[in-house]
Formats: structure tokens, C-alpha cells, sequence
């Protein structure tokens, strides 16, 4: 039995300990590739479960070693000859190219709710990965970090109690879809919620009430879409989109 292929959020680590590391590759001996070697055999995929224990090779201090290998000697920029890494390899290259400062941060949110123990917690989420198997560009850890925290059930009653004492509207923040007045006392009360940031901005911290806005099922699964690069905008951010949408029509 072989090591199954890396996964978005594997890369997303080992990448970010490459730029770390002024896109150069690390040594088996390096102290960073033990512990991100021990971090990966860690994480809360639940197609790898048991597989540190079945297979020794698993992600290894030398598996490591070689990816950031791959990672390092496909960049750009490199002058040697590459290996040959894979698909995923060179698309998240990309994604750290295009934006590191963000990529950074996304790593430092899932080892710190590895370290927490917080993620390993969360179960998996329906939503966290498209319908076509892709993830956010944050990875689907994070994904599945901030939609479970969307769906507890009383930070969202907390939140539409705000926003009825506020005397506002219960409606979408982005197409003022009212649920109550298209389905009646079937609607009343009824919304979804969505956090303005993502966890990779925002922090792992607790989430407080102004961090989210109200938005009907289809806007919210607008906000979290993987497309051209980005997966995750904010009510404003797909408020906007929708208007250029129509307006070149």
C-alpha cells in the first residue's frame, strides 16, 4: 500500500515552510520538516485516518523533505533543472505567487487549530469541498473550520436577535431576499448566516457578532465558491460582482 497523493491542505503547509525558507527545499535533518512531517500525519482528513499508523513512509520527515523539493525547484524563478511534482504541486506555487501574505496566513490558521485541538474536533462538513472535489484556496480544513462555526445554531439566534433589536430587516444583505415574505410564517424568522472574513484573516479567535451578515442560501454558497482564484468574498464583494454581472448584459 503506497501513501496517498497530497492533498490541497498538505501543500498549502509545506509550501508555506518553502517560502518560509526563501523557496529553497529542506533536508531531512531540518528541525521544521520533523515537525511539519508530525503535523501532517496529524491532520483531520478523514480519507488518511490510521494511516500514520499503517504505513511508516507516511508523510516521513523524507516524504517532506522531498515535496518541498518539488515545491522549491518548480518555482519560476528556478535555475536548475525541476522534478517533476505534480498538477497540485504547481497550482499552489501559483496561489502563493499570487497572493504569499494571505497564503502565510492560512497555513498559520490550521497549525494553530491543529495545535489547539479545535480542528480535530470539527466533523466533516458537506459544503467544505465543490461538487466537482475542489477546495478553497485556504484549504478545505479551514472551510470546514468556518462553516461549522456558520451553523451553530446559537451564534446564529444570537445574531438575528441583534439585528431585530437593531429594528433592520431580516433580509439577505446582498439581494434582500425575505424569506418571511416569499414563504410566509414558514419563513419567519429564518436566515442563514456568513462570516465577512475568513479564518485565515480574521484569526482563530471566537467569533463575535459584527464578524457576521445575514444572507439567503444561495448568496451564502455564492460567498464560499471557488471560482477564478478566489473562494471567499464578502456580502459587499458579491454584491458588486452581481451588479457588473448585470450590468454587461
Amino acid at each position: 500500500m503506497r501513501s496517498p497523493s497530497w492533498t490541497w491542505d498538505e501543500l498549502l503547509l509545506a509550501c508555506a515552510l518553502v517560502v518560509k525558507n526563501g523557496w529553497r527545499e529542506l533536508r531531512v535533518g531540518d528541525p521544521a520538516v520533523t515537525e511539519l512531517s508530525e503535523l501532517l500525519r496529524a491532520l483531520p482528513l478523514p480519507e488518511r485516518t490510521g494511516l500514520a499508523g499503517s504505513l511508516p513512509e507516511y508523510r516521513s520527515a523524507g516524504s517532506v523533505s522531498r515535496k518541498t523539493t518539488d515545491l522549491a525547484s518548480n518555482h519560476p524563478g528556478y535555475l536548475g533543472k525541476p522534478t517533476k511534482g505534480g498538477k497540485l504541486d504547481k497550482l499552489i506555487i501559483k496561489e502563493f505567487l499570487a497572493r504569499e501574505a494571505a497564503m502565510l496566513q492560512a497555513a498559520h490558521a490550521i497549525e494553530t487549530g491543529i495545535g489547539s485541538g479545535q480542528l480535530a474536533l470539527i466533523p466533516e462538513q458537506p459544503d467544505e469541498a465543490d461538487e466537482d472535489g475542489t477546495t478553497a484556496a485556504e484549504g478545505r480544513l479551514l472551510a470546514r473550520w468556518a462553516i461549522s462555526r456558520e451553523r451553530n445554531p446559537a451564534l446564529r439566534k444570537r445574531k438575528i436577535a441583534q439585528v431585530r433589536a437593531l429594528g433592520l430587516p431580516l433580509h439577505c444583505t446582498v439581494c434582500a431576499f425575505d424569506f418571511r415574505s416569499a414563504y410566509g410564517a414558514l419563513g419567519d424568522g429564518y436566515i442563514e448566516v456568513h462570516h465577512v472574513l475568513p479564518l485565515h484573516i480574521s484569526g482563530p479567535r471566537e467569533t463575535k457578532l459584527n464578524d457576521l451578515a445575514l444572507l439567503c442560501a444561495n448568496c451564502h454558497r455564492m460567498c464560499h465558491r471557488s471560482h477564478q482564484g478566489a473562494s471567499w468574498r464578502t456580502p459587499n464583494e458579491l454584491k458588486t460582482e452581481m451588479e457588473q454581472s448585470r450590468s454587461a448584459q
